[in-house]
């Protein structure tokens, strides 16, 4: 059915290519961006569901 709609369209695989490298370069920066972080900001935001300290040392210290 679709097929008909796109016989006419010329340069049809430019679509196809943006979308590769699309997620390509977003698989890149986030690779760059894994590598790049900092180990404590990773340890920080690991621990943060299981600590409920901190969240109530962070909403002690807004209200300072």
């Amino acid at each position: 059915m679709f097929k008909h709609y796109f016989e006419g369209a010329e340069n049809i695989a430019v679509g196809p290519i943006i979308s590769l490298v699309i997620f390509f370069v977003f698989f890149m920066v986030l690779l760059y961006w894994v590598f790049k972080v900092d180990k404590g900001f990773i340890k920080k935001m690991e621990d943060m569901p299981l600590n409920d300290n901190l969240v109530a040392d962070q909403d002690s210290q807004e209200k300072k």
